[in-house]
């Protein structure tokens, strides 16, 4: 069962590095001066030398930040797998001619933001959509009473269609361009409790199909992650309180009019790419949206 099918200019650079201007050519000021940047295969410490100094342009980026900029390319092109261990710190200060601390420093960000977990006495690792931990960054909600747990999911539908404007928009698609529309359920207690809608990239999930996603054991993004190479690095979500409609209230087990939380999600991925836009349901008798601020 596969998923449905429904129908510039050109500029002349000379290199200016040993000329004297001509007396009347006006002088570039400071701010003008070239911001330092590292190449992959440049030393990074050698990049930052020469003309820049603190405050010297708007667009300064701390050596820490490029070298964090750096890492982050490696991972988009899948130099270090996800759940692979990355170079150690010292590797990385050899590698990029920096200081271990300004590398120790760019790690120290991409943990915060989940692109990488440190793990004690083994070293620091590529994070992965199967860690329990990064699950719940995206599944929020959480039972009145008792832990939080990730619960079984039912597949109601999955078909290939052409984008509403609306979706293209959110996804950066044109009007028209393919999509595959996801419905599930999610149950919590054996009581429907989640309504999902995901709209994903036709282009990014050839050959996602409903057996797929029904054999898939594990968590829907471990699956975009493992199979299609997507990996979710951020999401924002918009909330506001519904009322349940005829579709809803027939699919939750609830009466129409019933108060729903609603929470549409845009998720991205490196690159800041948008590659899923979600719309979700929730039936909150039992169970709240939790969010933690930082």
């Amino acid at each position: 069962m596969i998923c449905g099918q429904i129908p510039a200019m050109n500029a002349n650079v000379r290199d200016t590095s040993n000329t004297t201007p001509p007396v009347d050519a006006p002088q570039r000021s400071d701010s003008a001066r070239d911001v330092a940047q590292v190449p992959p295969a440049a030393s990074a410490a050698q990049a930052v030398q020469g003309g820049v100094t603190a405050g010297a342009s708007p667009t300064f980026s701390p050596l820490y930040q490029q070298i964090k900029g750096l890492i982050t390319q490696s991972l988009q092109a899948g130099e270090w797998k996800p759940g692979e261990i990355i170079p150690s710190e010292v590797d990385l200060a050899g590698r990029y001619k920096v200081s271990q601390g300004t590398v120790r420093k760019a790690i120290d960000e991409l943990a915060a933001e989940n692109l990488l977990v440190r793990r004690q006495g083994r070293g620091t690792f590529v994070a992965t959509h199967h860690e329990d931990r990064v699950q719940f960054r995206f599944l929020r909600l959480a039972p009145d009473s008792g832990e939080p747990h990730h619960p079984p999911s039912r597949l109601i539908e999955c078909r290939r269609m052409r984008a509403p404007a609306e979706i293209a928009r959110q996804l950066d698609l044109r009007a028209g361009d393919g999509v595959i529309l996801i419905r599930r359920m999610m149950d919590f207690s054996d009581r429907p409790t989640v309504l999902d809608e995901i709209w994903l990239p036709g282009s990014l999930f050839r050959g996602l199909t409903a057996e797929k996603l029904n054999e898939y054991k594990g968590p829907m993004y471990g699956l975009f992650e493992d199979e299609f190479g997507t990996r979710m690095i951020r999401a924002v979500e918009k909330v506001r309180a519904v009322a349940a409609d005829d579709m809803t209230a027939d699919l939750l087990k609830v009466p129409k009019g019933f108060p729903l939380l609603s929470v549409e999600r845009v998720s991205y991925t490196y690159g800041d790419k948008p590659v899923e836009v979600r719309r979700g349901w929730y039936v909150t008798t039992e169970h709240h949206y939790q969010n933690e601020l930082s």
